[in-house]
C-alpha cells in the first residue's frame, strides 16, 4: 500500500498497453450503458439517484484524494496541482451540475466534459502503470468525468442547443484568456496546455506554432460543440420530440 500510494513507481506507463486498453473499454462502455439504459433510470427515482450520487463520489474523492496524495509527498504546486485544465473544470462544473440540476452547468459540462476527457483516456499525460495510484486516480477520474457530463445531458436533453453552442464558447474563449495572460505567466504552469503541448503525444501536437496554435485549438473547439450539439440533436432531441407526439 505504501509503494501504491507512494511518490513513485518503476512501472512506467505504456501508451495502448493491455492495463490502458482494458480502461479505454469500460470508460466507453459505460458511456453506452448509460446510453441505453436511460430510460430505465430516468423513470426509476431510486435508480435516477443511485447513478447521480455514484458519480458525484466518483469525482469528489478522485480530486480529494489527488490533492491529498501531493500534499502527503510535498509535491504539490499551483502550477501542477490546481484543477485548472479542461477536465479539472468540467470536473467541478459536472460536481455543481449534478447537485443543482440546473441547464447552464448542464450545458457547460456537456461540451467542455464528454470529448476533452476521452481524449484525454485516449492520449494520457500519465507517468505510471496499473501498479500505482496515480493511474488508478487518473483512469477514474477522467471516466467518470464524461459519464457524468452525459448522465447529466440526459437529464435534460433539450438544454443543449446551438444557442448553447455559443454560450459555453464565449465562456471557454475567456477563461483561456484569464488562463493564458495571468494565470500562466505568473505561476509558471501551463494549464490548457496554451504554454506548450503536453509531453505524451496527443493532436495538439499536429496544431502548428504560434498564432496558428492558437487559432486551430480555438477552431478545433469550436467545430467541436457544434457537431457534438448537431448529433445531440438527431439522435436524442428529435426522436424523443417524435416519440412524445405519438
Amino acid at each position: 500500500m505504501e509503494n501504491w500510494f507512494g511518490p513513485g513507481s518503476p512501472h512506467d506507463f505504456q501508451l495502448f498497453s493491455t492495463s490502458h486498453l482494458v480502461m479505454l473499454a469500460i470508460a466507453a462502455g459505460g458511456l453506452i450503458l448509460l446510453s441505453v439504459t436511460r430510460k430505465r433510470w430516468l423513470a426509476k427515482e431510486r435508480a435516477f439517484q443511485w447513478v447521480r450520487w455514484t458519480l458525484f463520489s466518483l469525482l469528489l474523492l478522485s480530486e480529494l484524494s489527488y490533492q491529498t496524495w501531493a500534499s502527503i509527498h510535498g509535491i504539490w504546486s499551483f502550477s501542477g496541482h490546481v484543477p485548472l485544465h479542461l477536465c479539472g473544470i468540467a470536473s467541478i462544473t459536472a460536481l455543481i451540475g449534478l447537485l443543482t440540476l440546473h441547464k447552464t452547468w448542464i450545458q457547460i459540462s456537456f461540451f467542455i466534459g464528454i470529448v476533452p476527457a476521452f481524449l484525454a483516456l485516449v492520449t494520457p499525460d500519465l507517468p505510471h502503470d496499473y501498479h500505482h495510484y496515480r493511474f488508478w486516480k487518473f483512469f477514474i477520474h477522467h471516466t467518470a468525468i464524461p459519464w457524468a457530463c452525459l448522465f447529466l445531458a440526459f437529464v435534460k436533453p433539450a438544454a443543449i442547443t446551438f444557442r448553447s453552442v455559443f454560450f459555453v464558447y464565449s465562456l471557454l474563449v475567456a477563461y483561456a484568456l484569464v488562463i493564458g495572460f495571468f494565470i500562466n505567466p505568473w505561476s509558471g504552469a501551463n494549464y490548457l496546455y496554451l504554454t506548450q503541448t503536453p509531453a505524451a503525444a496527443t493532436p495538439l501536437d499536429f496544431f502548428g506554432d504560434g498564432i496558428w496554435y492558437y487559432l486551430n485549438l480555438g477552431l478545433t473547439a469550436l467545430f467541436l460543440f457544434l457537431g457534438q450539439c448537431f448529433l445531440w440533436r438527431q439522435l436524442v432531441v428529435k426522436p424523443e420530440k417524435r416519440l412524445s407526439k405519438r
